[in-house]
């Protein structure tokens, strides 16, 4: 009896890490995919760098499509998406190292923390982008514009198959834009794509090269930030070519939901969104305090001091990365107002980092609604909600409960990783602000970051960025589910 149950336990988990690896299959060949466009602006001698890694991805990748069968019509659950998702990420970021290791000569740490950074849309990096070759500087913008839309949503949108919305909710989309998974997966990518294709144009309007234009408008909408000049959008120095970047940056920080319905005329129901208001909050008042407290005594012009307070705060609120100047002559209270942005980061479901609107503002309406029921009668009976679209989301004591635990851990993390960048001897204000920029996947530096830095303070920024890309509960419990199992396999395999 004993051993027929076990037998049947080890069946079922075989047969759920073949959907598992089947499907892990898929998105390699969608990352090997990728690994191809950069060829078409490349020279003979590297080409070797992007057709090894492609192939073996893809060779890999088709491998487990083709042999490793998934029982049809079960859908995968959340844990095993996030098992998928987790696996994926992990081949895809080490294989997207490969270029930067054969061409540019990095070692491996440098490799993988520069493919770690694109495909998280951090943006922070250790190259030197006027040594770069073309296709180095497209590879670091596809790996980017690529990881803002999401593997497992790429995939979504494009094959056949039976799934569920466990994939999407393991890379930290929990909204459909319609009931059918696939379909609402096709319309992200098209809301996605059509900033791309707005972008390049209005780019090279406002200046840029055509070259310069696609890789800025991949980096702006997924809010990733690299650039292909060490000044970022502050080489250019142009309003027109800011005014561009920013409505592309705010796009990209906004939930693909919102974009939805706003697409579709259903203003009243965006506007509604708590993210919305949050950011119509914290941004004029974060640029009006960068303004008076800080930018207003560094620059010699009115005009100059605006383009600065309002570009920075945007960057930093979206994650995104660009930067228009340095920040050495800066007080300590603009490096202050854009550690916090950098924390709070955008909006949930979107390409942003960070802790994310919807979880700070859902905090500080449970601090109003705390207070409202201290002065209530104990006998009322009251339903705390906010409205997300058209529909009032209930918050539960669970929900406020699962929040906070996010948020504790997130910033046990972040305090853990500023303390191993001042353990190497930076001052601690060059620390939290380093490390708020890699786990919130933002990419602003005080040049802690670059080829120089020690192995160490890079693999905690990689542990950073890839821990704020996919979220701390995606990565705990995927590692949980898949140690379990093993032990389980194990067992159930011995006499």
């Amino acid at each position: 009896m004993r051993r027929g149950y076990r037998v049947r336990v080890q069946q079922n988990l075989q047969q759920r890490y073949k959907a598992i690896l089947h499907d892990v299959g898929l998105i390699l060949i969608v990352g090997g995919s990728l690994m191809l466009a950069p060829l078409f602006v490349s020279v003979r001698g590297e080409r070797a760098g992007f057709l090894v890694p492609a192939a073996c991805l893809l060779l890999f990748g088709g491998a487990l499509w083709l042999f490793v069968p998934r029982k049809n019509g079960e859908p995968i659950t959340v844990q095993e998406g996030g098992a998928i998702v987790l696996v994926s990420w992990v081949l895809i970021c080490l294989f997207s190292a490969w270029p930067f290791a054969a061409i540019l000569k990095l070692h491996l740490t440098q490799a993988v923390f520069e493919s770690v950074s694109g495909w998280t849309t951090t943006g922070l990096s250790v190259i030197d982008v006027t040594k770069a070759s073309p296709a180095i500087l497209l590879w670091r913008s596809i790996m980017q514009l690529a990881g803002g839309a999401g593997l497992a949503i790429m995939m979504l949108a494009a094959i056949l198959g039976p799934v569920g919305p466990a994939l999407s909710i393991a890379e930290g989309r929990t909204e459909q834009l319609v009931p059918h998974v696939r379909e609402s997966a096709r319309l992200v990518m098209f809301l996605y794509g059509g900033y791309a294709i707005a972008g390049v144009p209005a780019y090279m309007l406002a200046g840029m090269g055509w070259f310069d234009a696609v890789n800025h408008a991949f980096a702006a909408i997924s809010t990733g930030g690299f650039s292909t000049k060490p000044e970022s959008i502050g080489y250019w120095n142009s309003v027109a070519i800011e005014a561009v970047s920013i409505p592309l940056m705010l796009l990209g920080n906004l939930n693909f939901y919102t974009a939805y319905l706003l697409m579709h005329g259903r203003f009243r129901a965006a506007l509604r969104n708590g993210e919305v208001h949050l950011t119509a909050v914290l941004l004029p008042l974060c640029v009006l305090v960068l303004f008076f407290f800080v930018c207003a005594g560094v620059y010699s012009t009115l005009t100059k001091s605006v383009r600065v307070a309002v570009f920075e705060t945007v960057t930093a609120l979206t994650t995104t990365g660009f930067s228009t100047v340095a920040y050495n002559e800066w007080k300590p209270m603009g490096w202050l107002v854009l550690i916090v942005l950098m924390l709070i980061g955008g909006g949930t479901g979107s390409t942003a980092g960070g802790i994310k609107q919807y979880r700070v503002f859902v905090l500080f309406k449970s601090v109003l609604w705390e207070v409202r029921r201290s002065l209530l009668p104990r006998t009322a009976v009251v339903q705390d909600y906010i409205w997300q679209g058209e529909r009032k989301d209930f918050i539960t004591e669970e929900r406020i409960r699962k929040i906070g635990t996010f948020v504790f851990l997130y910033l046990l993390v972040y305090v853990a990783g500023a303390a191993v960048i001042a353990a190497h001897g930076h001052g601690l204000r060059e620390s939290l602000f380093e490390y708020a920029s890699a786990l919130g996947t933002v990419g602003l530096s005080v040049g802690v970051t670059g080829a120089q830095t020690p192995p160490t303070i890079l693999w905690a920024e990689i542990a950073g960025m890839f821990l704020g890309r996919l979220e701390f509960f995606v990565i705990i419990i995927s590692l949980v589910k898949i140690t379990r199992d093993m032990n389980t396999l194990v067992r159930a395999a011995k006499p």
